[in-house]
């Protein structure tokens, strides 16, 4: 029988780009019956109402086995999934990090009984799953980390410090908590003079309450506990104020947690992982950070 080398070579390409694309739940929490109207285009998705986790695992693991989930952006009203979630999970392949990325819920009250929490409850539950299946991707469980960018990075901050505020069933009792953060210039308040308008519009609504402002202004929720982040930002991003990542950091130094964090002058919002302003590439920085810390 003759072998045709060009359809292998096809089938093994096939096999390397397949990614393992997983349901977060069986039955997802805090929904209400809906048509599935999610849309997609290239590198976009919208409506999203049926979240998963797709598997982006290395060629060679590094020997740390480390994991890293990453948040696509978008304003918590579409995900910037290309950019800002695959690319990422290739470049961190790159580096022998296992990464995941997360499709979650799209806060909108038509789909969900409590909107503010739909996204939470789904960064969660994958750091939950990918926790307790750390021996099934061959990671070490003490060395997951959650990303986000922008919206997401908003979803990022709040899951690395409302960790005890569970908002999913945890029959295991399984840790919440982030290793670490990597927070691409992120929405982390919501106060007037910082937050992102179209983030907390869609997330508490047009006119939330003090408390709830209080609640999901992330550097005012830093704790001890709060884990080590990498945070880089704008410092003429004109769609989230550079001031985001400043006070969160200022948050961890006054709780003693040592992070990371480079403010380019020029770059504005949303450029992922090229910022064509500079020749300086966070994402080595970054590499240079996981080091240290030890998951690389």
């Amino acid at each position: 029988m003759k072998i045709n080398l060009t359809l292998l070579i096809m089938l093994a390409a096939f096999s390397l780009s397949a990614q393992e694309v997983l349901p977060l739940y069986k039955k997802i929490p805090n929904s209400k019956p809906t048509a599935d109207n999610e849309k997609s285009t290239p590198g976009r998705v919208t409506a999203v109402t049926i979240p998963t986790l797709t598997v982006f695992k290395p060629q060679v693991a590094n020997p740390q086995r480390s994991a890293v989930i990453i948040c696509p952006g978008g304003g918590y009203g579409m995900l910037a999934v290309g950019h800002e979630g695959e690319d990422v999970a290739k470049a961190l392949n790159n580096f022998g990090i296992t990464a995941f990325v997360l499709k979650y819920r799209l806060p909108q009250d038509s789909i969900m009984k409590d909107k503010s929490i739909g996204p939470l409850q789904d960064a969660q539950r994958a750091i939950q799953m990918v926790r307790e299946g750390a021996a099934t991707w061959n990671l070490d469980s003490s060395k997951i980390g959650i990303m986000g960018f922008s919206a997401g990075g908003h979803l990022a901050s709040t899951a690395s410090t409302h960790f005890n505020q569970e908002v999913i069933d945890n029959p295991k009792h399984t840790s919440l908590r982030p290793d670490f953060s990597i927070l691409i210039y992120p929405v982390i308040s919501f106060s007037d003079n910082l937050t992102h308008s179209g983030s907390r519009t869609n997330l508490i609504g047009k006119e939330p309450s003090a408390e709830k402002i209080k609640l999901y202004s992330n550097e005012l929720q830093v704790t001890a506990q709060t884990p080590p982040a990498f945070l880089v930002h704008s410092a003429d991003d004109k769609a989230v104020p550079v001031g985001n990542s400043l006070e969160y950091y200022q948050a961890l130094l006054k709780n003693n947690t040592l992070g990371e964090m480079h403010i380019y002058p020029h770059g504005g919002h949303g450029y992922g992982m090229n910022n064509k302003t500079t020749e300086s590439k966070w994402i080595d920085s970054l590499k240079n950070w996981l080091k240290e810390g030890k998951y690389l």
